[in-house]
């Protein structure tokens, strides 16, 4: 019985703590949470409402949404690449229903960089054509794309990237060697 009540007083607590939240940070307390005590996302079980009774079940959505800035902080894409796949991702997966489309092209993907603070690349026409090519994307019209599998699977299984950003020179040893004044003597010499 006194395991109930520390599940009881556990429960009172989160609540108590969540109530003065809005439902956009509760989801993204309840994810940091479950994400940081290596629980799968949890879903409500299905209810079978009696009749004239609201379901509280299908008033709550059945995963935690997040925003786009808060995904890329999340996952930190490294390249346009990513962070394409990552928006694409994004809107077919994640975002509200009438945010929600299967297909990205380059007018949604300077909105969504823009959005999450991600910086734009130069040319922002090759952006979609080279996430493509690195298999990514798959094109479903002129200009228009929709994320495949491998894409899917950088997002959801690859990203974070376990190093961190950008390559790393291995360390304890020197990236160039002989570039310094005594090696360009040392050079001279040999003529």
């Amino acid at each position: 019985m006194a395991g109930k009540d520390r599940e009881l007083e556990a429960i009172g607590s989160i609540i108590a703590l969540l109530t003065p939240l809005d439902h956009a940070k509760r989801s993204r307390v309840l994810e940091y949470v479950l994400k940081r005590l290596q629980m799968a996302t949890l879903q409500p079980p299905a209810v079978v409402p009696r009749e004239g009774v609201a379901s509280p079940a299908s008033a709550a959505p059945t995963r935690a949404t997040t925003d786009i800035r808060a995904l890329t902080a999340e996952k930190q894409p490294r390249s346009a690449n990513e962070m394409v796949a990552l928006v694409a991702y994004y809107l077919s997966e994640l975002a509200r229903e009438g945010e929600r489309s299967d297909t990205v092209n380059a007018d949604t993907i300077r909105r969504y960089f823009k959005m999450a603070a991600f910086p734009l690349p130069r040319v922002l026409r090759n952006v979609l054509p080279n996430a493509t090519a690195a298999g990514y994307l798959e094109n479903v019209s002129r200009g228009e794309y929709r994320l495949n599998p491998v894409g899917y699977n950088l997002v959801v299984h690859g990203l974070p990237r376990s190093s961190g950003p950008g390559p790393a020179a291995p360390s304890g040893r020197p990236t160039r060697r002989g570039t310094g004044k005594k090696a360009r003597k040392s050079g001279r010499r040999g003529r």
